[in-house]
């Protein structure tokens, strides 16, 4: 791309950007349109050919949706069934005798932390999000900071723990030892995910909002101090036992995690390939949500498990349309290539080696969306820079990993996954509760940086 068109599509982004919130804060066009019309807006402006933005923007809908759509509309009716058969409570209550009242937020962002070392983020949360949602109405405490803290957990350790793709990349790219990668991520991972907590607790206290007591919506009480944690001891008996409650959640997550080892040593032969199969991350959560249905619904008839599935598919629609439409944008700003133009740009400054991939990484993230395209094109750039100026190559490894964290916004299929599975549909809170988190993790991880160039 030329300066002329680089020129061209930084304007057409900019002018899209614009136009998008104002279509999303100032009138009665829904979110999914407003997308869609920003996607057209900056392709058009920014000189792409009609042809190719329509391309583009059902490219990056159903792609983006053939890897998480699925998923999102069964772990919607997964979270359902746990709401139906009294399976969210038992985990709630389960969580809560191990961890210990008062460290909810901690359970969660450990558990995303983990879990989203085998597993993708996107998929992690929807599977997990209903045990955030039954720890909240049990507790009291807001959705908003269990949410939070799952996401932000899961989100840190995609970005910077291989064997998730991008990372895995970076590293290769960079030609650095996996291993030596994998512990550093780690530690400088856990200080992140740490800040992002505590942000979140603050700002759960701000944005308080509970599920509703039926299970059907959101509700926010206007006074905290009179909400009690809530016991129904006479459903006791009614509730799954624990193995039965966590089994549909468990299940996915190691089938996936058998997928991840065996895939990565290249035991993909024989019958280890019936695993690989198994823990493809759409028939993994499959298999949980018919776990949950056989395991947890005994003695609840065939009409009413029916119905409440059918209840879930509806709203699961409309976060599915949102996150498609996250992914149109996305593409169609990365089909324009305006990230590349921007990052190659940037190469040819004078800022200081280590910050190199650090720059390119945000800028790209904030551009085009995708974290895992961020790190991948800054990796890509800086390497040879990097390893030509006689840099640290693990540090300017790291460095492209923090920086694609930079700001969560619209055109990140996350940032719709993690707000409207939490109940946030108002733009200014969205930005409040997702994109912020993300940019305090960033914030963190260059501040660890910073030090960590001065010792290493």
């Amino acid at each position: 791309m030329d300066g002329v068109n680089g020129s061209q599509m930084l304007v057409g982004l900019g002018i899209g950007l614009i136009i998008l919130i104002l279509l999303i804060l100032k009138t009665k066009i829904h979110v999914f349109l407003s997308l869609i019309i920003a996607s057209c807006i900056i392709g058009l402006i920014g000189g792409m050919n009609p042809d190719d933005v329509v391309t583009a923007i059902t490219t990056g809908f159903g792609g983006t949706l053939g890897n998480i759509g699925i998923i999102i509309g069964m772990g919607v009716m997964m979270g359902k069934v746990f709401e139906l058969s009294g399976a969210a409570n038992r985990m709630a209550k389960t969580f809560l005798k191990m961890f210990g009242k008062g460290n909810e937020e901690l359970a969660l962002s450990l558990t995303g932390f983990l879990v989203s070392i085998p597993i993708f983020c996107d998929s992690g949360f929807v599977i997990l999000s209903p045990l955030a949602k039954a720890i909240s109405k049990r507790t009291k405490k807001s959705i908003v900071s269990l949410s939070i803290a799952l996401a932000s957990g899961l989100v840190i350790t995609h970005t910077l723990i291989p064997p998730t793709p991008g990372p895995l990349g970076v590293a290769g790219t960079f030609g650095i030892d996996i291993g030596h990668f994998l512990l550093l991520g780690i530690v400088v991972a856990l200080p992140m995910a740490a800040a992002a907590m505590m942000y979140g607790k603050w700002l759960g206290k701000k944005i308080y909002q509970l599920p509703a007591e039926d299970g059907e919506g959101w509700v926010r009480p206007e006074n905290q101090e009179t909400v009690t944690m809530l016991f129904d001891l006479a459903d006791e008996e009614k509730m799954p036992s624990a193995f039965e409650a966590f089994l549909p959640l468990i299940a996915p997550i190691l089938l996936i995690l058998c997928n991840t080892v065996l895939s990565a040593v290249g035991m993909t032969e024989g019958a280890l390939s019936i695993l690989i199969f198994l823990g493809k991350p759409i028939i993994a959560v499959a298999i949980g949500l018919i776990l949950a249905i056989y395991i947890q619904t005994r003695g609840t008839s065939r009409k009413d498990v029916i119905a409440s599935l059918e209840d879930s598919i509806q709203s699961a629609g409309i976060i599915i349309l949102v996150t498609g439409g996250g992914g149109a944008l996305g593409q169609v700003i990365k089909t324009a290539g305006v990230g590349d133009f921007i990052a190659m740009k940037m190469a040819a400054t004078s800022i200081p080696i280590i910050l190199l991939p650090f720059i390119i990484a945000t800028l790209v993230r904030f551009v085009q969306g995708s974290g895992t395209v961020a790190m991948v094109t800054a990796a890509g750039i800086t390497a040879p820079i990097v390893a030509a100026a006689g840099g640290n190559m693990v540090l300017g490894a790291l460095a492209a990993c923090i920086g694609s964290l930079f700001f969560s916004y619209f055109n990140d299929s996350f940032y719709w996954v993690v707000n409207r599975l939490s109940g946030i549909t108002e733009t200014k809170e969205q930005v409040r509760v997702w994109s912020i988190t993300t940019t305090v993790a960033w914030a963190t991880g260059l501040i660890e940086l910073l030090i960590l160039n001065m010792f290493m």
